[in-house]
């Protein structure tokens, strides 16, 4: 598989399969994706990857989590157009593919509690970052994930990269003992799909490249 096939392949996935995932194969994804480009190469990512009782121990630390004081901004306030829209779209295209309805609050609020299991995958992966870093090394810690994302695609794996943890920071910083300075930039799932559950089946849209790409000089 070359990079443009794992890029057209890579997608979301929020079911994962019981099967384990080898720890060398584990270490050597978490290692090549440490060849990603980074500003003055200050390779600002501290990651952390738990697999069986380590993971099962936060799945169950979770149920008494609670958030940071000072939530985490996701998106931007009063979100405008084109995005907006683009948002609204995923999010109920997502609900829609496992039957869950616009009213039914419960039912999204079960699914969103599913992060904290990282969708039953055999590992979660957690990548920190010193608070003192600034946007452009939180661009860098983009940059791994992607390169994560698509050499575990390229192994036949599936991941699905989580926001969500941000929103407990302090609380998985604390139970992954890490440094002081730190805090939890994202979480990632990863194992292997289970291609029959029905929310694996959807995907999403993505806009044309007319709508957000300029070619100029190439006359």
């Amino acid at each position: 598989m070359n990079v443009e096939q794992a890029m057209q392949q890579r997608h979301s996935v929020r079911a994962f399969l019981p099967q384990a995932v080898d720890a060398a194969l584990v270490r050597d994804l978490l290692a090549q994706a440490g060849q990603a480009a980074s500003g003055g190469n200050l390779q600002p990512w501290r990651v952390v990857a738990l697999t069986g009782q380590s993971l099962q121990e936060l799945r169950q630390a979770m149920g008494g989590a609670t958030p940071n004081s000072d939530p985490a901004l996701v998106y931007p306030a009063a979100l405008w157009e084109p995005y907006r829209s683009r948002r609204f779209e995923n999010g109920e295209d997502l609900y829609r593919s496992i039957g869950i309805d616009r009213e039914d609050k419960k039912g999204r609020l079960m699914q969103l509690a599913q992060n904290t299991q990282m969708f039953g995958a055999p590992v979660g992966i957690f990548i920190a970052v010193d608070k003192r870093m600034v946007h452009a090394q939180w661009v860098d810690l983009g940059i791994y994930l992607q390169s994560l994302m698509l050499l575990a695609t390229q192994k036949g794996l599936a991941t699905c990269a989580q926001g969500f943890w941000r929103n407990f920071s302090d609380f998985v910083s604390r139970h992954l003992a890490l440094p002081e300075d730190y805090q939890i930039a994202f979480g990632m799932a990863l194992g292997y799909e289970d291609s029959s559950a029905p929310i694996n089946q959807w995907r999403s849209s993505r806009a044309e490249v007319g709508e957000w790409c300029e070619m100029r000089g190439f006359e």
